[in-house]
């Protein structure tokens, strides 16, 4: 009975993922064709990827600090062997 499950979902898996990867490539691909400003896009990508990898270092900061403030709450051994 449980022999056919992982094929089951990792084929529908593929599928679904290889159709979501051909729209969105073709939904680029047509985008591109109609830009006609495009160093100003090309602005606000890098404006908006620097965004968010401001905020993902800062969630990373914060998580790394939240989880030292706990261990040491805990009482945990940090000490490297």
């Amino acid at each position: 009975m449980m022999d056919w499950t992982p094929i089951v979902f990792v084929t529908f898996k593929a599928l679904v993922l290889g159709t979501g990867m051909f729209f969105a490539i073709k939904w680029h691909y047509d985008q591109g064709k109609k830009d006609k400003d495009k160093a100003k896009q090309n602005r606000a990508v890098l404006r908006a990827s620097g965004k968010v990898v401001a905020v993902f270092a800062l969630s990373l900061l914060a998580l790394g600090i939240v989880t030292f403030v706990v261990v040491k709450m805990v009482g945990l051994d940090m000490t490297l062997p």
